[in-house]
């Protein structure tokens, strides 16, 4: 079996002006995403101004072995667009949350390397049948949500809503990417600034920066250079 979406008809993710819309007020559209606002996102986008690291789906093609059984193997190709830059990854796995989830990892985890601790605890999706336009509702919106854990055991929420169950669960797992590459690039920014910060005496950024570090670290997952950055601190 293979499957075809192309998003760029579909419209952008509602990352901004809309950290929590309800499934009713996706209805209006074809396809509207309804992403959630992880907690240090706000801080995280300020640390890195403009050098946040924007991922968004433009293109999604599965493949599927039906013949597995309940081991059905999934082959994805996704097109992602960094800001506005596209690049095409391909990953396997059972399922194609798996096969998403080890696309983006082959293309992100080398550099971010926290990406790797990084565990799923539960996936869920629900529809809102009040959201169909058939009569038969299989149409409706449906919500996808991941939780996932960090190496220090925080549990963290993403979740997608938009008429293809399909498309969201891709969207909610590069949510998650998105989420923690820019967590640990905010934290090791940080690190710098307030290293500089302490070479010109300027404590009250050092103050600063170290209570934001402190927050950010929560964001965060375990890699070596975070552990380093860590071990300086203490």
């Amino acid at each position: 079996m293979a499957l075809n979406l192309d998003e760029r008809g579909h419209g952008a993710l509602l990352a901004r002006g809309c950290d929590r819309c309800t499934l009713a007020d996706a209805a209006a559209g074809a396809i509207l995403s309804d992403v959630t606002s992880p907690p240090h996102e706000p801080l995280i986008r300020r640390v890195l101004g403009t050098n946040f690291l924007e991922l968004r789906l433009a293109r999604l093609v599965i493949e599927e072995d039906d013949t597995a059984g309940p081991d059905t193997t999934s082959h994805v190709r996704l097109t992602v667009l960094e800001g506005e830059q596209s690049h095409e990854v391909e990953g396997k796995g059972v399922g194609v949350v798996d096969a998403v989830h080890a696309a983006l990892l082959g293309r992100y985890a080398r550099e971010y390397q926290s990406l790797k601790t990084i565990q799923l605890s539960e996936f869920r999706v629900a529809a809102d049948v009040q959201t169909k336009k058939a009569e038969s509702g299989v149409d409706a919106i449906a919500r996808v949500t991941l939780d996932v854990t960090n190496s220090e055991g925080r549990h963290f929420t993403f979740s997608d809503a938009s008429r293809s169950a399909t498309t969201s669960s891709a969207r909610a797992v590069l949510a998650m990417v998105q989420y923690f590459v820019n967590a640990e690039r905010a934290f090791v920014t940080l690190h710098n600034a307030r290293r500089d910060a302490l070479a010109r005496g300027r404590e009250d950024l050092v103050s600063r920066y170290t209570a934001e570090m402190a927050a950010v670290v929560e964001s965060t997952s375990y890699a070596e250079v975070i552990a380093n950055i860590r071990k300086e601190l203490s």
